[in-house]
């Protein structure tokens, strides 16, 4: 996508805590981002870095409560989606926004037939009769690869393989051509081969709708393979974002390169035991005043228990454009 192109989703400041009997549990911290028309976006990160839950809280998946997102702005299409109703939210939801779930197995309601469970958005958000939506239906599940398309409407999700279900989630989320589709770590729950199956289908899907996707994940392999630019989250926070190649090429945070150092070799060489991260993700607790990634790091020094890094632009371009990092570390030391 061309620089200065108008983003279909522009996130700001997004501030998500939850309420609890041990007190608040601050799960996302002025998480700001962008999203260009076409664009695929990778959100990696541990489980626990806010990775889905900065997601669900852009459309109000969030049950509240406990969860309170107390702050930013989330405009998509000119408008922010915190300050709509729970009505116009759930016109946002499937209409322009897309959402693909972790696991297919308990994704799909398992009384209905799939293609009741497709027929749905087709109706309430389309305006599409029953007959209407019973032939878009079928196109839709043929489109994501599901033979004799037709006759499977009238499955029930128990009568799918785990991949064929994963296939009808993305055909539902597709249904209404949102502008946007959140992918929510999609392949997790399935074995390699039918991972490798479910990335061809949305880069194929991808390549024939156009349209701009934001992909969850904790592989950075499957990044690589099909993202343009990257986000790194840790602690509820970006702690780097950078276009694909730049990242793999010049990791700049501590954290990324420690992540990258997990990858297995794909080079057969085995000199080394495969690294891992030493420690445990922090508790977040209370409003972050320190790096969260502080008491994991090699290179932490005594700034770095006192102040929490802003994002900085380490190539010359605004912060989001380009490549940039939130780390005291490489603003001080790296490049000094």
């Amino acid at each position: 996508m061309a620089d200065g192109a108008t983003p279909v989703l522009d996130v700001r400041g997004l501030k998500t805590v939850f309420r609890t009997r041990g007190g608040e549990v601050h799960a996302v911290n002025s998480v700001s981002f962008h999203l260009n028309p076409g664009e695929l976006l990778g959100v990696v990160g541990e489980s626990g870095s806010g990775k889905s839950v900065t997601m669900m809280s852009l459309i109000g998946l969030l049950p509240s409560p406990p969860a309170d997102v107390r702050a930013g702005t989330v405009m998509l299409g000119g408008r922010d989606l915190l300050k709509m109703s729970a009505d116009d939210l759930r016109d946002v939801r499937g209409a322009k926004v897309g959402f693909v779930f972790q696991d297919p197995m308990t994704s799909l309601n398992p009384v209905f037939t799939v293609g009741n469970q497709i027929m749905e958005p087709l109706i309430r958000h389309m305006g599409l009769n029953k007959k209407q939506a019973q032939i878009r239906a079928a196109e839709l599940l043929a489109l994501v690869g599901i033979p004799d398309a037709a006759a499977r409407l009238k499955s029930y999700p128990h009568q799918f393989s785990g991949g064929m279900r994963q296939r009808v989630m993305i055909a539902i989320a597709l249904a209404c051509d949102p502008d946007v589709l959140i992918a929510d770590e999609p392949t997790t729950a399935l074995d390699v081969t039918i991972q490798a199956q479910i990335l061809e289908l949305v880069k194929d899907l991808r390549q024939k709708l156009g349209m701009a996707i934001v992909w969850i994940t904790h592989d950075l392999g499957v990044i690589a393979g099909i993202a343009d630019r990257v986000m790194v989250m840790y602690g509820g926070q970006v702690v780097e974002q950078a276009p694909v190649r730049e990242l793999f090429a010049n990791p700049q945070h501590p954290y990324t390169r420690a992540l990258l150092k997990t990858i297995p070799s794909l080079t057969g060489e085995r000199e080394a035991r495969l690294q891992v991260i030493e420690g445990q993700p922090p508790i977040l607790s209370g409003a972050p005043t320190a790096c969260p990634f502080r008491a994991r790091c090699a290179y932490a020094f005594a700034r770095c228990e006192v102040e929490n890094p802003e994002r900085r632009a380490i190539d010359g371009r605004a912060v989001g454009q380009g490549h940039d990092v939130a780390c005291h570390w490489t603003a001080e030391v790296a490049h000094a």
